[in-house]
């Protein structure tokens, strides 16, 4: 059931490309669309996953298994992505036109108002927006665990140096969600003023319970933030019944977008609590320079100057397909994957398993290490003997190695890996 790319474009172009093609062609779009999308058979899934799977332009025979690094687009929204920048280029236009549109489908695809939403270009600049606009001063506090990415630890621990705040962190555990809510309880004093966490773990992929956690420091009057690059596209969920105050995420890792792109979401009702850093043009409607500069109302505010409007339109025709596909589908395929693995790997001597098996604690990325070989050379044998490219994960000196398995991915390199595994053991 392998789709041509015309054909699959398509339906790829129904939500985002019709805003740049005109409305003319959007009916007849439609129209193809429900032709060409490939049949889902509970007996028989796999024909649908390959069609999927065959849209990618990963090299034959190389195993891509690092969405959680950096996810790769599939080859209708590159398309996307081309054919709308040429269209802007005919005329020199910026597209700004184009991001109301986009912006209901991000909302959309959190379970957000798009107003709430603003394009960034990743988890770490929305991050930042968070950590420097926020009105923190010397001796407040703020919590984050200690398995953060850089791009979601650096934002505070840079304001711990420009503005004396003071960095608290916690261990996730990989027993149970209460013992994660206990260990920040633990950590929460009078000057307490943000927590945030990875939604995700980016080293291990530990699902962090945000809906308490969000409960929590709602009851204390503490922001609560959470870093979402790991979860967006991994599995669905709706920030505005989470309860987050703000949501940062990176489009190109599991929603598929291109390079540099992200979404800021910020609760409609703690947007003037979060300073804009940086402004410009569209940070305001005011055509003067007077001194009463005025924001919009929006969470738009921070989409300070010019941006790629084909990298936006491109990232809402990701967002729309895995809607197309199934948002549960998407997570489900993605723990199946991830148990065939850990199936695999559990039964190798040994082999130390990092990611916890507990479905509430994870999702499609799975961590392991072995005391055989160093996790570095590891990953290095991996990739240049079985042609399988996975994440070093020396965050923490947890010196394992991380696989992320997304829409790019089959069975059938799920079983490669094992028989890698197995094989690298025998020899080590």
């Amino acid at each position: 059931m392998n789709l041509d790319r015309k054909t699959f474009l398509r339906r790829l172009g129904v939500g985002a490309v019709g805003l740049a093609a005109g409305a003319s062609t959007r009916g007849e779009q439609r129209a193809a669309a429900a032709a060409a999308w490939p049949v889902y058979s509970e007996r028989e899934p796999e024909p649908y996953w390959t069609a999927i799977r065959a849209q990618y332009l990963l090299t034959p025979g190389f195993a891509y298994l690092n969405t959680g690094g950096l996810g790769p687009a599939a080859g209708p929204v590159l398309d996307i992505y081309d054919r709308t920048s040429r269209r802007l280029q005919e005329k020199s236009e910026t597209g700004h036109a184009l991001f109301a549109e986009a912006r209901k489908v991000l909302a959309r695809f959190l379970g957000a108002e798009p107003t709430e939403i603003s394009f960034v270009r990743n988890a770490t600049e929305g991050n930042g927006i968070i950590a420097a606009g926020l009105a923190l001063k010397e001796g407040d506090e703020v919590i984050f665990d200690d398995h953060a990415h850089p791009g979601g630890a650096f934002p505070w621990i840079n304001q711990a140096k420009q503005r004396g705040v003071v960095v608290r962190m916690f261990e996730p555990s990989v027993a149970d969600a209460a013992e994660n809510l206990a260990r920040i309880v633990a950590l929460i004093t009078p000057r307490t003023r943000v927590v945030q966490v990875s939604h995700v773990t980016a080293p291990t992929g530990i699902v962090l319970p945000v809906v308490a956690i969000a409960k929590l420091c709602r009851e204390r009057g503490i922001w609560f933030h959470i870093d979402g690059a790991q979860s967006a596209g991994m599995f669905p969920f709706e920030l505005r019944a989470i309860g987050c105050d703000s949501f940062a995420t990176s489009g190109h890792k599991w929603i598929g977008g291109p390079h540099e792109t992200g979404v800021l979401f910020i609760r409609r009702e703690k947007l003037d609590e979060v300073a804009p850093t940086m402004v410009g043009a569209y940070s305001s409607d005011q055509a003067d320079l007077s001194m009463a500069m005025a924001f919009v109302a929006g969470t738009q505010r921070h989409e300070y100057g010019t941006r790629n409007a084909a990298a936006v339109v491109a990232l809402a025709a990701a967002a729309d397909t895995q809607e197309r596909i199934g948002r549960e589908r998407i997570a489900a395929r993605g723990r199946a994957m991830v148990a065939r693995v850990r199936a695999g790997i559990a039964a190798l001597p040994d082999v130390d398993i990092l990611t916890p098996a507990n479905p509430e604690l994870s999702a499609a990325m799975i961590a392991f290490r072995t005391p055989r070989i160093a996790y570095d050379k590891l990953f290095g044998r991996l990739l240049g003997e079985h042609r399988l490219r996975c994440r070093p994960v020396s965050e923490q000196k947890l010196n394992a190695v991380r696989v992320s398995l997304h829409l790019c991915n089959g069975l059938d390199e799920c079983d490669r890996l094992v028989a890698a595994m197995t094989a690298i053991l025998k020899t080590t």
